[in-house]
């Protein structure tokens, strides 16, 4: 059969891919071969070429999916043997030739069907339009001068932009535009010095969580000569005189493992500004504990360096100290366990506050004097309220305190001393976002945004609690055509669970709404209303949305994250599955209609919920997903998500990770819903293995006829500083992906 398709194709591997394509499944599951081989080789005879058979069978309804070879690979868990048939897919794009091939050929086969949907280009179209107005983002202070991140429309990445007064004219600071023709460079933070002389700020490259940090001299914008490398999850912190800052890194790791290998023994450092980074100073270390990571913080004084240190996920800290008035003192630990969190806001003096979980499921605010600093002498200064406390700064001489009341952003305002001074309104159901500032400032600003309400960002008074709308996002389309609601309905356990709903005005619920079901559950993160032009795209197409606030996230405090963590996981998916029922069961949709979606934790959700209930959906949209629940700690940041997951090291969390691990709970001869799994092949965080190994044993697993395809998007990460272009391209095929799947016209 190759030596016939060869003198019809070009290049061997065409030929060989050519007879890849006789093995063709007919709506009954059986093989037909010889006929689907004869027709194939009359159209290359006739001069199609393997592009023109991809689509054509994506038209007809007839995917050949690539042959994805397997490998007898077995590991033991606890007596348990469980086999891994696509282990080799988990080896790095950028080394293995056969993997590379693999995603070649898997987007093809997927860009085929794509590339087949009529409706695709109108939705390009109409998304490129709505994306294309001016962002602005909240501005901010430093240094005597506002800045801000401006975006026209289209720009792959926003532009920072400076003002010495807010009546002055604007100039640019940062194009990080110009540092890559396919705007796959993006700028990764920022920091100012104090004296407004220096920004600091970080490169990342292709969607990877590494980070190189540059220093510009802000009055000739000059690019200093010095590069910190292998920077990951450490922003930078400037001492007072504005001589060098603090950062922590990692060790270079090996060439062949820097995307992929673990991350250990992350160390502090200062860098002074116009050095080498080999003469960086070592400021803290902790090699007998290599899995520790160190957040950074310089108090607004100067006085302090404030190191936090994590092990994982869980919001579960050690406080060390630096006085930064005595050059040779040493760090010395203030809170010596990982107990609770504690969270540093600012100082006073001596006085230290921190926002805490200890005896505080939904936080409180805590004093701690250094000269005292034994606990029995805390003092509390806001106590825990009814709500979740998820961030607090002080600004203005002012506690600026965010909750979360029903997923929705609630802001308060208390004096230093604890004293309540007022709440901030907000025009609807939404988020808001901002209120940065030093304690001497009088004004701050902040931006809120909901479903169908564009960013629209105030001025805000610290004296006075005034909001003086800055600037409003002009976007077109009229948010009165839409309307966001509210409601609850129970799990499986019967927990009222939070879900909000934004569609068209006047829906009808006849069962034949087009509906997408968005979920997380995962790490403390709470999912609140904001605006998406993707998201709009699908509610001007008649589609409704739909966001459930599962267990697991940050919308209730510490007591409904632990609830949907480890062995009771089970509890986020339950939830999601129950969302999907209740739509069904109000009349907003019915199976055909409902897709679902999720991305990272929420890539897990959905391949969770699909291979539990894969006669519940009319499609699914997992993204960057960790899919492999058994081996997922082995790779990059993996190993800090154990706080989530649990370990399959542990053999009662190994029985309950490998129940629900999607791609161990793939069956043979279940027909599944119509699914679009998409990744990118240099996702750092999430490495792609997960993704590329759920869509192969899905597409061996599959007895449909319903396309299972994965899209690979090239040179991007898991998400962070991904270009405007590859953004819209990702969401237009998602969005035709669905209007195929569930038949809308």
């Amino acid at each position: 059969m190759v030596r016939v398709a060869e003198s019809c194709c070009s290049r061997e591997s065409e030929a060989r891919w050519c007879c890849l394509m006789v093995i063709a499944r007919s709506a009954d599951g059986y093989i037909k071969r010889r006929s689907e081989m004869m027709r194939i080789l009359t159209l290359l005879a006739a001069g199609l070429t393997l592009s023109d058979l991809c689509r054509l069978s994506a038209q007809e309804g007839t995917l050949v999916y690539p042959e994805t070879r397997t490998v007898d690979q077995a590991d033991d868990f606890h007596g348990t043997e469980v086999k891994d048939p696509y282990r080799w897919l988990e080896n790095d794009v950028r080394t293995d030739s056969d993997v590379a091939d693999w995603v070649k050929a898997q987007n093809k086969v997927t860009f085929s069907l794509l590339e087949s949907i009529p409706q695709r280009e109108p939705i390009r179209e109409r998304m490129t339009e709505l994306w294309n107005y001016e962002k602005i983002g909240t501005p901010f202070r430093s240094g005597g001068r506002y800045y801000y991140f401006r975006n026209d429309g289209l720009q792959n990445q926003s532009v920072l932009w400076m003002q010495d007064t807010l009546k002055s004219e604007p100039q640019v600071l940062l194009d990080p535009n110009a540092w890559s023709a396919d705007g796959t460079v993006a700028l990764a933070g920022t920091a100012f010095s104090p004296d407004g002389r220096y920004l600091a700020y970080g490169v990342q490259q292709a969607g990877s969580d590494w980070r190189t940090w540059r220093v510009m001299q802000i009055s000739d914008r000059r690019i200093l000569d010095e590069q910190i490398e292998w920077v990951k999850f450490s922003g930078a912190e400037w001492t007072a005189d504005g001589r060098g800052f603090f950062y922590a890194r990692y060790p270079r790791p090996d060439d062949s493992a820097a995307f992929q290998s673990l991350n250990s023994n992350m160390k502090v450092f200062y860098h002074r500004v116009g050095t080498s980074q080999a003469d960086d100073v070592l400021v803290y270390e902790r090699p007998d504990n290599p899995d520790w990571g160190f957040q950074l913080d310089v108090s607004e004084d100067g006085h302090y360096l404030i190191i936090t240190v994590w092990v994982g996920t869980d919001d579960r800290y050690r406080i060390v100290v630096k006085d930064l008035r005595e050059p040779y003192g040493l760090p010395a630990e203030l809170i010596d366990n990982f107990d609770e969190e504690y969270s540093f806001i600012e100082n006073d003096g001596d006085v230290l506050y921190f926002k805490t979980s200890l005896d505080a499921a939904n936080r409180r605010v805590v004093a701690i004097d250094l000269k005292h600093p034994e606990r029995e002498h805390w003092r509390e200064v806001i106590p825990e309220s009814e709500n979740a406390l998820r961030s607090v700064g002080l600004v203005g001489n002012l506690f600026v305190c965010e909750y979360l009341k029903d997923a929705r952003t609630q802001i308060r305002l208390f004096q230093p001393d604890g004293t309540f001074v007022r709440e901030v309104d907000f025009p609807g159901i939404g988020s808001a976002s901002g209120f940065s500032g030093k304690r001497s400032d009088t004004e701050t600003f902040y931006s809120f945004s909901g479903f169908a309400s564009p960013t629209t960002i105030y001025r805000y008074n610290m004296v006075t609690g005034e909001s003086v709308e800055y600037r409003r996002s002009q976007v077109q389309f009229n948010p009165d055509d839409y309307e966001t609601s509210q409601v609850f309905y129970a799990s499986k356990d019967g927990t009222k669970i939070p879900m909000f709903l934004c569609h068209r005005k006047g829906l009808q619920l006849n069962g034949t709404n087009p509906t997408l079901l968005y979920g997380y559950g995962g790490f403390n993160i709470p999912i609140t209303p904001s605006f998406s032009v993707a998201r709009l795209t699908w509610m001007e197409m008649g589609g409704v949305l739909a966001v459930a606030n599962l267990r697991g996230g940050g919308e209730y405090g510490e007591q409904w994250h632990k609830a949907g963590t480890k062995q009771h996981k089970q509890n986020v998916f339950d939830d999601f599955i129950s969302a999907a029922e209740w739509l069904i069961d109000k009349g907003y949709t019915s199976t055909p209609k409902l897709a679902i979606q999720g991305r990272s934790n929420g890539g897990l959700l959905v391949g969770a919920c699909m291979t539990q209930r894969p006669d519940l959906y009319g499609a699914c949209l997992p993204a960057v997903g960790v899919m492999d629940m058994l081996r997922f700690h082995r790779f990059t940041a993996g190993r800090f998500w154990t706080d989530d997951y649990g370990c399959a090291d542990n053999a009662d969390e190994f029985t309950a990770l490998h129940g629900y691990s999607p791609y161990h709970n793939l069956r043979n001869g279940v027909a599944y819903p119509p699914t679009l799994v998409t990744t990118a092949d240099t996702d750092d965080r999430v490495v792609p293995g997960h993704s590329f190994k759920f869509a192969a044993q899905l597409q061996a697993c599959h007895s449909g006829n319903a396309p299972v395809l994965i899209r690979i998007e090239t040179s991007a990460g898991h998400g962070a500083g991904k270009p405007t272009a590859k953004i819209i391209e990702e969401a237009t095929d998602e969005l035709a992906f669905l209007v195929r799947s569930l038949k809308m016209h």
